[in-house]
């Protein structure tokens, strides 16, 4: 929301007061209060009318530091609330006459006594400043009031996240509304809003706010990110880094760390679509069709219509379509398969469950005591109040005994068109809810599957989301088209949600409106397929590989099974993910923040810390991508490429741009037929371009998310050390040194040269190899 009018004037209807200085100061335990008038005291007359805002500063973790601010303390604050995960942590204070010092951890506030403002430091210098007039308090003729900050946007300074964006991935420039909709993927509305940013400076901005949150990035001064809320109360955190990285481990530290999804979860999904016509012939079709083809397959998705038309969600599945539904999920899962079905928070008026959820208070009512309901999506519907105990019980008792028939998963779909002229049963206020909705959904189902089918098990597809939604995956990127544009959108959307602590992301391979060409199919089939998470999806028509092309059919194949061959890899880097709070899927910036070349890319990304995938968005074959300085090596063809600079290639259907980072010791399988095996198990360790006097180690987890294994090289001069770091055997276990092709002699090993380079196997259990280069 834009309040002024150019440099100098104020828009029309809107009155703004500025806190002029800090008047006094109240130093408490663990923080401390700023009152601070909207004008210059000059004598005791002064302190008659206007506005006195309390700002209080504190800190809930190390290097976070809060900043709350009030004009009217009064008014009684309705939920819900983002929970935080706080500790006891003990900030430094340090009074001065002119200014106030607060520090926590290596970030720091100088308050300016003397004329209003805040001035946030880390161990590197300054991150940015609230000058005077910045924070604000601010009403408008019709009644309402907002409340407002303004911090500066240093030059070189680029801000990233904000949810799932499809804009622009650098944020600058925009202006954003924190309220979730069902747009597509082609608008400036977007699924998942959190409001908050990460800038290449190091540092991150959380909003401490579930309703709407204005963000004004440089949209409105182009100096500053401005954010503002209705009401009289403003509540933001400052995260240091002093890495990009660094500032989403501590955010999600204070919002929650992503859960480790279940290893077969990283396998190919494939369902049914969307408004096609299918029955157990078809998913029989499909998936004796895949197998027929040898394209390994994880996960069976029955859409919408596994329900019949009209009754979503009555949880039942049609019986025309599907007569022995228990005997058909038991024959899929023989098969080897996982089965997932798609749900939502809604209750038609022709489901059988609407009646009972009216009758007992389940669903969200008008303030006159009627049931909420339109006509958008299904008709007569209504929506389930998952702040009423019962209703949760309710709505988790349908979805336990689909899991009780052997149902794995959900695609939690909808929960953003969530209206704001209802009351909910625990007093919640509606606005606050419209985001948090999403929370509560996801939270609810996700905690059913953990309890049902065990820690680590537990995986959605879920399409709504705000801050600490990243605690329940996976989420997709929702309804793109089948177009090159739209895999471009779903790409900086991904890119800006795993820059807002989202550690896991997928998108319907292929679009999901209309139907792709057989080349945009085959392109973002490897995209897809060099994704978190990987799904086959449509809308109005099928989405297996043949009907497109056989060509298809073998791309899909050869990058299943890629990715299969990397779970070693992809499944370690999903339990840092899980530990840590560092997307597994990330971008550029975030993994080479000092690289200004870095800073605005959003056509090609980090898969881990090691991997660079980069897309092919053209019929034309043409990649165009940016590799940084050192030497990387083309994981599919072997080839080197010495970096700092952009490169423009041409790539057939079976490749696409897949380079491995120097130094890099990468895990590769044993089994390119299933994602969940013993990945310790007869495994190959690639070393890529180790330099001299340098180290690359890599740990390995089990299916568990146990670490079973860490191996380690280390150069010095011309000998090479492969060893293991751990008291178990790797039995077997290979070293293929990637671009190496001269050895004089090893030791505890035999060896044998490969097109990709050498091939060493020990020839017992001593836990290293000495390989010594020519």
């Amino acid at each position: 929301m834009k309040f002024s009018d150019g440099n100098w004037l104020t828009q029309l209807g809107y009155s703004i007061y500025t806190p002029k200085l800090v008047y006094d100061m109240q130093e408490k335990e663990n923080n401390v209060l700023f009152h601070a008038p909207c004008k210059y005291i000059t004598n005791r007359g002064d302190t008659l009318d206007g506005p006195l805002i309390t700002v209080k500063l504190s800190s809930p973790i190390k290097n976070v530091i809060r900043v709350q601010a009030w004009h009217f303390e009064g008014r009684k604050e309705r939920g819900p609330f983002f929970s935080l995960q706080e500790e006891n942590t003990q900030p430094y204070m340090e009074d001065e006459e002119s200014r106030t010092i607060f520090s926590s951890g290596e970030l720091q506030v100088v308050i300016n006594k003397e004329e209003w403002g805040l001035d946030f430091f880390n161990q590197h210098g300054k991150l940015t400043n609230s000058a005077p007039k910045s924070l604000a308090y601010i009403t408008s003729e019709n009644g309402s009031s907002y409340m407002r900050e303004q911090l500066n946007i240093g030059v070189g300074e680029n801000l990233y996240g904000l949810g799932e964006r499809f804009t622009s991935f650098v944020k600058n420039g925009q202006s954003v509304d924190i309220w979730n909709k069902d747009g597509g993927t082609s608008t400036e509305q977007a699924y998942k809003n959190v409001p908050f940013y990460l800038s290449n400076k190091g540092y991150g901005v959380f909003v401490n706010h579930p309703e709407y949150v204005s963000f004004e990035v440089g949209s409105e001064i182009v100096s500053k990110s401005q954010f503002s809320v209705e009401g009289e109360s403003l509540d933001y955190f400052i995260i240091n880094g002093p890495t990009p990285k660094e500032v989403l481990r501590n955010y999600t530290e204070l919002t929650g760390k992503p859960a480790l999804p279940p290893a077969w979860s990283f396998g190919l999904w494939l369902t049914t679509s969307f408004t096609t016509e299918y029955d157990e012939d078809t998913v029989n079709h499909f998936v004796n069709g895949m197998e027929e083809r040898d394209i390994p397959l994880s996960v069976f998705h029955f859409d919408c219509f596994w329900m019949k038309e009209y009754e979503w969600c009555n949880f039942e599945w049609d019986k025309k379509s599907f007569p022995e539904p228990e005997n058909m999920l038991k024959r899929l899962k023989e098969q080897g398969l996982k089965i997932s079905v798609w749900i939502n928070p809604y209750i038609a008026q022709k489901s059988k469950l609407f009646h009972e959820g009216a009758e007992n208070g389940y669903l969200l009512k008008k303030p006159n005591g009627d049931v909420w309901q339109w006509d958008l999506w299904q008709a007569g519907q209504g929506i389930v109040d998952f702040t009423n105990p019962e209703a949760r019980a309710w709505y988790r008792g349908k979805l336990e005994a689909l899991i009780d028939m052997g149902v794995d998963s959900f695609k939690t779909d909808f929960g953003e068109r969530i209206p704001t002229d209802v009351v909910y049963h625990d007093g919640s206020d509606p606005y606050k809810m419209h985001n948090y909705y999403a929370q509560m959904y996801n939270n609810v189902v996700f905690d059913l599957l953990q309890e049902k089918l065990g820690k680590n098990e537990a995986v959605l597809f879920a399409r709504s989301a705000t801050a600490g939604g990243q605690q329940f995956p996976v989420h997709w990127g929702g309804d793109c088209s089948a177009n090159y544009e739209s895999m471009g959108e779903s790409l900086r959307g991904g890119l800006s949600l795993t820059s807002s602590g989202f550690g896991y992301w997928s998108h319907d391979i292929g679009g999901f409106e209309n139907t792709a060409t057989p080349d945009v199919f085959k392109r973002w089939t490897a995209f897809g397929l060099l994704s978190s998470h990987s799904r086959l999806h449509g809308s109005s028509s099928y989405r297996v590989p043949w009907l497109f092309d056989e060509e298809a059919v073998d791309v899909t194949r050869k990058f299943v099974k890629l990715k299969h061959k990397l779970m070693p890899y992809i499944f370690s880097g999903a339990c840092e993910t899980s530990s840590s709070g560092i997307p597994f899927m990330r971008s550029m910036m975030l993994e080479f923040p000092d690289d200004p070349a870095c800073s605005a890319i959003e056509t090609q990304y980090m898969l881990g810390d090691s991997l660079l995938a980069a897309p092919v968005f053209n019929e034309d074959g043409l990649a165009s991508f940016y590799l940084p300085e050192g030497t990387w090596t083309n994981m599919l063809t072997n080839e080197r490429a010495k970096g700092g600079k952009w490169f423009t290639e041409q790539y057939d259907y079976m490749h696409i741009p897949l380079f491995v980072k120097p130094d890099t010791l990468l895990p590769v399988g044993n089994t390119e037929e299933k994602p969940d095996y013993d990945y310790s198990d007869d495994i190959t360790f690639h070393l890529f371009e180790l330099d001299n006097n340098s180290e690359a180690s890599t740990n390995v987890f089990n299916t568990s998310g146990e670490n079973v294994l860490e191996a380690k090289a280390v150069r010095v001069h011309n000998t090479i050390t492969i060893s293991n770091q751990t008291s178990q055997e790797i039995k077997p276990w290979h070293i293929l040194l990637r671009n190496i092709f001269f050895i004089k002699n090893t030791n505890n090993g035999t060896w044998e040269e490969t097109a990709q380079g050498i091939r060493l196997t020990p020839e017992n259990t001593e836990k290293s190899i000495i390989v010594e280069l020519s």
